[in-house]
């Protein structure tokens, strides 16, 4: 491990992280890896890959890692009812209260709504709304939203994939309302974040952009194949940009995908504000997902995001966290993605793993092939 810098300089700024233990009161519970099953014939029951021990280590490695003396900690209350339904129905969110006070629900498969599990997603909900406010406020550039229950899979009115609410969803709307009238959402988790893409789709003033294992739909809580022609409807249609990877991917071939697709949409776009969705579900030793990224691949999917958040948004911009479910690889990919974002001029933390072999030769073509295809579909990518 290096050495902890120091204090870092003015042109490089810092992390406004914004946690609060009380989301480890979400307890999600043991069995055959997200189903809270138990077949009978198995010893040794594993937790639910969505567990507190995930989130302890990456609030720990930021903490105490040699990343610590660039992050600044803050702490936000519960968000209220009010708050949601800027993004969720009415219905919805009733649903989920009278889930709460009857001791719990499930959802959706792998999605339990136990008891904690609702004040824990409205603390989520209430310090990332807080972490955007704070980016609005004038009150720090970089704001990270370390939060769980995830909520880049919550639509409006449904509940999947371990989310309940869109913390990320919820955030973009309070920069529109504040006076933002671009914003855009950059996705990197492992899975489609239908969630938010449905919330926007209608709407030209945000871009829904997400990197994803091409996975497809899983079932009625995730109709969305998150496929390159699932392109947004009515006004937003050509706002809505799924990059569908090959497993395997690897850093090479995200980064290749962020600089002939995403970086030129960003660019035509012009946000004013830029929303980052992480999950280091996308890494190479993690459980549920399968696309091979290090913590190089992070760290320079961090520039790339630094270099047009500079450019665009006068370096303003809001992380906020999703998956990311290998106890201690997600963390050491976290340290080195806001590395990244702090555009730092050497890495702080050495990869424990180190080396992944890669051949980028298939994810180039399907790359390729997705620009030819958004080149005839979505107008802002043909001044590039």
């Amino acid at each position: 491990m290096a050495a902890a810098s120091p204090s870092p300089p003015p042109s490089t700024g810092r992390v406004d992280a914004f946690w609060h233990d009380g989301m480890l009161n979400h307890d999600t519970g043991r069995g055959v890896f997200d189903t809270g099953s138990d077949p009978g014939f198995l010893d040794v029951l594993e937790r639910h890959p969505e567990n507190p021990d995930r989130v302890r280590n990456m609030v720990s490695i930021l903490k105490r890692g040699p990343i610590s003396p660039y992050v600044s900690w803050h702490s936000a209350t519960p968000a209220l009812i009010s708050q949601l339904l800027s993004f969720h129905s009415p219905e919805y969110i009733k649903e989920l209260v009278e889930a709460d006070k009857s001791g719990g629900k499930v959802l959706c498969c792998g999605t339990f709504l136990n008891p904690g599990s609702w004040g824990a997603a409205l603390l989520a909900a209430g310090n990332t709304l807080s972490a955007m406010k704070h980016v609005l406020d004038g009150k720090g550039n970089i704001a990270y939203a370390l939060v769980r229950p995830p909520g880049h899979h919550a639509q409006p009115s449904q509940a999947d994939g371990y989310c309940f609410l869109n913390n990320a969803g919820l955030a973009v709307r309070l920069a529109l309302d504040s006076g933002c009238k671009r914003v855009v959402v950059v996705d990197i988790d492992v899975h489609y974040g239908n969630g938010t893409a449905e919330g926007f789709y209608q709407s030209n003033d945000v871009l829904t952009i997400s990197l994803h294992m091409n996975h497809g739909s899983w079932g009625p809580s995730h109709p969305q194949n998150g496929s390159v022609d699932e392109l947004g409807e009515g006004e937003g249609y050509g706002y809505n940009m799924n990059i569908p990877l090959p497993n395997g991917t690897g850093d090479r071939g995200y980064e290749y995908a962020m600089t002939e697709l995403v970086v030129p949409a960003v660019e035509s776009f012009k946000p004013e504000m830029v929303v980052l969705v992480i999950g280091q579900d996308s890494s190479a030793f993690d459980p549920n997902g399968r696309q091979c990224l290090t913590m190089d691949g992070y760290r320079a999917i961090g520039r790339q995001i630094r270099s047009f958040t500079d450019r665009h948004s006068g370096g303003r911009i809001l992380i906020v966290q999703e998956g990311g479910y290998h106890v201690t690889y997600s963390a050491y990919c976290l340290h080195a993605t806001l590395e990244g974002i702090l555009d730092l001029p050497d890495p702080l933390l050495a990869d424990p793993i180190a080396y992944y072999p890669e051949d980028e030769t298939f994810p180039v073509k399907v790359v390729d092939s997705i620009k030819r295809y958004l080149v005839d579909k979505v107008p802002f990518f043909k001044e590039h």
